[in-house]
């Protein structure tokens, strides 16, 4: 199986930024724990704290992979071109958020991306990443 993680804006900062909202660990750290865990799939990374690369990529795989995991983060909630593009391809996306976006400001509780995704994970930590991935191993079954 073929899955990326697709993260947006401020995420490379994870472990750095507001510890009490999304924690002390970095995401490349916990990927390398996502990696052994699941190391008879291939997982891949990307982030970019610019929406039009986060586009080009959703394009990109979006007709070649098992599955995509999308934390757009801000763009979550502002991004049509994101939206549109995960309604144009075929590959199945969970939206994944670190916190419960819906616990947080009220402008968090929208998300243009869930109406196209195959399911949305939030408020998990990092699990939601490994509960993403399960999801899309479970459906193989």
């Amino acid at each position: 199986m073929k899955i990326i993680i697709v993260n947006g804006p401020n995420l490379n900062l994870l472990g750095n930024r507001e510890n009490n909202i999304y924690g002390d660990q970095s995401f490349t750290e916990f990927f390398k724990r996502l990696e052994m865990k699941f190391s008879d799939h291939e997982i891949f990374y990307f982030q970019s704290n610019i929406e039009g690369e986060i586009i080009d990529k959703i394009q990109e795989v979006g007709f070649s992979y098992n599955g995509i995991i999308l934390n757009a983060a801000a763009y979550t909630h502002t991004s049509v071109g994101i939206a549109d593009a995960v309604r144009a391809i075929t590959t199945p996306v969970v939206e994944v958020h670190i916190s419960n976006t819906f616990s947080r400001e009220d402008f968090r509780h929208k998300s243009y991306i869930s109406p196209h995704a195959k399911g949305i994970i939030v408020g998990f930590g990092l699990q939601s990443y490994e509960l993403a991935i399960q999801s899309f191993l479970e459906e193989k079954l």
